[in-house]
């Protein structure tokens, strides 16, 4: 008897994560029933998508990967999704549409390719609040009576907007206001505008995202099982590590980007992404990151910020997050959900072998947003065990002492988890895997938001409110000291990082009396900070113990409490794969 479409989904999904043998050639035979039938349900339409989608990246073979290339290519075509896309909203699958309040960065990419695709969904919109800005978002000669608008406000949108739609005018006039790029951005974000992306031939999917210059690499072998010791991980550095072109950086970026716009969320590495600072690690095993560096307008202070777009045979399986300061890094990982049981912890393994390569870190810490703090999903994932199996720990002594008791109760009984009240309590503080002992000044510890508050004192006892004078003269005396020549010249990049470290720079513990050497090493920190590789300012970094050293205890002085930081624009929980609710799954050893 000829194979249902439906039971040969069943057997399909049975076959998932199952390698070797005759697992390849009894996919191929599933695979040609359900590219010619259709399915009956949204559900299934979906689950044949999620399983095509886990081949792409996790190939048996050639064939099976030309066939399910073939079959997700032609997925929007197919009769079922278009019967079922009603049901099928904010999946990504192509052919479907994506709604969600992308912020302005994001908001301007979508509408200089997809424009016509893109318009604001006014059921989820404040009309008002819309209104009330058109005016900043007019010409003067468009509005002479600035306290009464011409006409009501969709009214005036739809007058100004032209051929454009009402989403893509929108963006693209803000970013024609005439201020800075935070400004501009604020004042896009302001209008709170709920974006509705419709489908068409090339706008974004799931379906077909794949980095067409990786290498074909099949997954021929059983999947590992296990977990791998990140300490021995950490210490192996990437097979190779290689610089791309501005222009294959930009379609790296593209592809970043198109793998969050359709899984609904926006992350700031990839909004503000340079394509000069791109680069490609190979993991080995087909795993490879895409490594991505933020323009100079957008990079934090002190901290050096990457995103990673995590590829498997090309298909983005996930992304990750990772800060840099003092050999110390900040990390946020998140396997999208499709590929939740590939291996995750692996994939971690190899994060952090490119992070020890790219930036030097020897410990690397977890914020609480990503454990489950104020975040359900990590919480309903058991992300803090994810991260407490592999190895890190908690400093704090009322979390440890909650951990000791949450292992005597899983030792007592095996069939033990902790409960979703236990891992939020868990989750309040931060956890370390340190490689070279314990260290204070270290991402998580080290409190770099009290340098911020002894600069906004200085600054005041200097210069009152006068913060465009306090910019210019602490870049003037910050280049004097540090013997730099005029920093007016340098590059738009290294001027601006000049301006914005000046301050620091001034405030640094005994900066006045070091050597010449170690003043002008200084000042070519501060420029590697706005050059075209962020890496660049942590290598110096790294070698100047100075400055190192006066920077700790700036940030020291004040003594203000180390926060915990929420950071929504990470997006997204850790997964911790084959543990649920945080406890310990049977197929899994005990953490220890």
């Amino acid at each position: 008897m000829a194979l249902t479409a439906r039971a040969a989904l069943r057997r399909l999904s049975d076959l998932r994560w199952q390698y070797g043998g005759d697992a390849a050639a009894e996919r191929r035979v599933l695979l040609d029933v359900l590219e010619r039938r259709r399915l009956a349900r949204a559900k299934d339409v979906s689950d044949l998508h999620e399983l095509l989608c886990i081949l792409y990246a996790y190939p048996d073979d050639r064939a099976v990967f030309d066939q399910v290339e073939r079959m997700l290519r032609a997925f929007d075509r197919r009769a079922d999704l278009r019967r079922h896309r009603d049901d099928l909203v904010d999946t990504g699958i192509a052919g479907t549409v994506i709604f969600y309040r992308f912020e302005a960065p994001t908001a301007r990419w979508l509408a200089e390719r997809w424009g016509q695709h893109l318009t604001i969904d006014w059921e989820e919109v404040d009309a008002e609040r819309v209104a009330r800005h058109l005016t900043l978002l007019s010409l003067a000669a468009e509005c002479p009576g600035l306290d009464e608008p011409p006409l009501e406000g969709r009214a005036w949108l739809d007058r100004l907007r032209g051929d454009d739609t009402d989403a893509a005018f929108l963006a693209r006039r803000a970013a024609d206001v005439e201020a800075g790029a935070l400004v501009r951005n604020r004042v896009y974000d302001e209008l709170g505008l709920m974006l509705r992306l419709a489908p068409g031939p090339d706008t974004p999917s799931r379906s077909r995202a794949r980095y067409e210059r990786s290498p074909f690499v099949p997954q021929a072998e059983p999947m590992r099982e296990g977990r791998p010791d990140l300490r021995v991980e950490a210490r192996t550095p990437p097979r190779a590590i290689r610089f791309v072109s501005p222009r294959e950086g930009a379609r790296l970026i593209d592809l970043a980007r198109e793998s969050m716009v359709t899984r609904s969320r926006d992350l700031h590495a990839f909004a503000h992404a340079g394509p000069r600072d791109v680069r490609m690690i190979d993991g080995g095993d087909g795993l490879e990151f895409a490594c991505i560096g933020v323009e100079p307008e957008h990079r934090h202070l002190l901290e050096a910020v990457y995103g990673f777009l995590i590829l498997r045979n090309g298909v983005p399986i996930g992304y990750a997050l990772a800060s840099a300061l003092f050999r110390s890094s900040e990390i946020a990982f998140n396997i999208f959900e499709t590929y939740r049981r590939a291996e995750a912890a692996f994939v971690y393994g190899r994060l952090l072998g490119a992070l020890v390569t790219l930036f030097g870190s020897d410990t690397f810490t977890v914020f609480p947003y990503q454990l489950g703090h104020e975040n359900e999903e990590g919480v309903e994932s058991g992300a803090w065990w994810f991260y407490y199996k592999l190895g890190s720990r908690p400093r704090d002594p009322a979390t440890l002492r909650l951990v000791r008791r949450e292992l005597a109760r899983m030792r007592r009984r095996p069939s033990y988890r902790s409960s979703p009240a236990t891992l939020r309590q868990l989750a309040r503080q931060n956890v370390f895997l340190d490689l070279a002992g314990v260290r204070d000044d270290v991402m998580g510890v080290w409190a770099s938001d009290a340098v911020g508050l002894t600069v906004t004192d200085y600054l005041n006892r200097r210069f009152g409110s006068d913060r465009a004078r306090a910019l210019r003269r602490c870049a003037d005396e910050a280049a004097r000291l540090l013997l730099s020549g005029d920093w007016r010249r340098f590059p738009s990049g290294e001027r601006l990082a000049w301006e914005r470290l000046s301050p620091v720079v001034l405030l640094l513990p005994g900066v006045a009396g070091w050597p010449a050497a170690d003043r002008r090493a200084l000042g070519a920190i501060l420029r590697a900070k706005g050059s075209r590789r962020e890496t660049a300012f942590v290598d110096l970094i790294n070698r100047h113990p100075r400055f190192h050293g006066a920077l700790t205890r700036l940030g020291a002085r004040r003594g203000t409490p180390r926060r915990s930081r929420s950071r929504p624009t990470a997006e997204g929980a850790e997964i911790a794969e084959g543990i649920n609710h945080g406890g310990h799954s049977a197929a899994e050893p005990q953490p220890n």
